[in-house]
């Protein structure tokens, strides 16, 4: 059976505080890990009214601690933002509180826009270029520490904390294979490059220390309801909150509406569409046959299911029915 996993935002709703997004997460975590969900992943964004995981290493080591068993990790930590000492003891410290259970998903984009990238980055350039290069140097700092280290990640030096590479184009398929490490795929918002970027990776795996054999996850949008017209209905509120911020002006999660017209061009309608193609959106029944078709088509070693729906106990339910699909596969 396909290992299901969650992915989540911490999406502030209106009419909500950010301390509700927070615990909310923490509470989705706590009933994926009752439903036998693998991992809860945090994502890092900046400047984004809302999305509340920002400082993911933060947020991550509230949702674990709220957590017994479940891995915890993020998806990803966007590796330019930072010195990759500094992740590794970020993580080295969640490795060391919460051993066998936090996960390193890094990715390569700044998670922002441009003037705020620069501001994380105290005015530096862009460098995204020395992706790879920032990718093997963190590596090296979860390695046991050699008499005369000069530079050591305290902790972290000696942890186990898996790395993953996340992607939405072919660069971090390539790169995951290069390295011999997981790869996952952005196909909830980005799936252009999906079934390519999986075949890379597959074609061009070499084995290392920390991986014998390509393992591929992906992520896909899942809202599931009682019935197809409900679920569609909840799926609104990630609609509206897209056409926002495709037009500039991202705001909170809006509440769910009975239908989109007039709040979206023809032009925007399609460009939601697309960049949603992947999701699956419906009833239970309707949301099965949408897994069976991803999953065969994909042959994906394990999915992770996201989900921005603005009432908090509907988004239980959603995670729930999901939880149920899954023993049917």
């Amino acid at each position: 059976m396909v290992p299901f996993s969650v992915l989540d935002l911490s999406n502030i709703v209106q009419g909500g505080t950010v301390a509700d997004a927070l615990h909310r997460s923490r509470e989705l975590a706590r009933h994926a890990e009752a439903l036998g969900y693998r991992r809860f992943w945090l994502a890092e964004h900046h400047n984004m009214p809302g999305i509340a995981s920002a400082a993911t290493a933060v947020v991550i080591a509230h949702v674990a601690a709220g957590t017994s068993t479940i891995r915890v990790g993020s998806g990803g930590i966007m590796l330019p933002n930072h010195a990759p000492l500094v992740i590794a003891e970020q993580f080295g410290t969640l490795a060391a509180l919460y051993p066998g259970r936090i996960d390193l998903g890094l990715g390569r984009a700044p998670g922002t826009d441009q003037p705020t990238a620069r501001a994380l980055r105290r005015g530096g350039s862009d460098v995204s270029d020395s992706f790879p290069r920032d990718v093997t140097e963190l590596q090296s700092y979860f390695q046991p520490a050699v008499p005369g280290q000069v530079v050591q990640a305290v902790p972290g030096a000696g942890l186990d904390v898996p790395i993953w590479l996340l992607g939405s184009s072919l660069f971090g398929a390539q790169l995951a294979a290069a390295l011999g490490l997981p790869f996952a795929f952005a196909s909830h918002f980005a799936p252009d490059y999906l079934e390519q970027a999986l075949t890379l990776y597959r074609q061009g795996f070499q084995p290392s220390a920390a991986l014998a054999k390509p393992y591929a996850m992906a992520a896909i949008g899942v809202v599931a309801a009682d019935t197809d017209a409900a679920a569609a209905r909840l799926f609104t509120s990630l609609q509206q909150s897209f056409v926002l911020l495709r037009r500039g002006t991202p705001g909170l999660l809006p509440p769910p509406v009975d239908n989109m017209d007039g709040r979206w061009t023809p032009m925007e309608k399609t460009n939601v569409a697309h960049s949603f193609r992947e999701a699956v959106v419906g009833s239970p029944a309707t949301v099965q046959r949408g897994l069976e078709e991803f999953l065969r088509r994909t042959g994906v070693d394990e999915l992770m299911v996201t989900a921005a729906i603005h009432d908090h106990t509907a988004r239980l339910r959603s995670f729930e029915l999901v939880a149920q699909v899954r023993g049917r596969l």
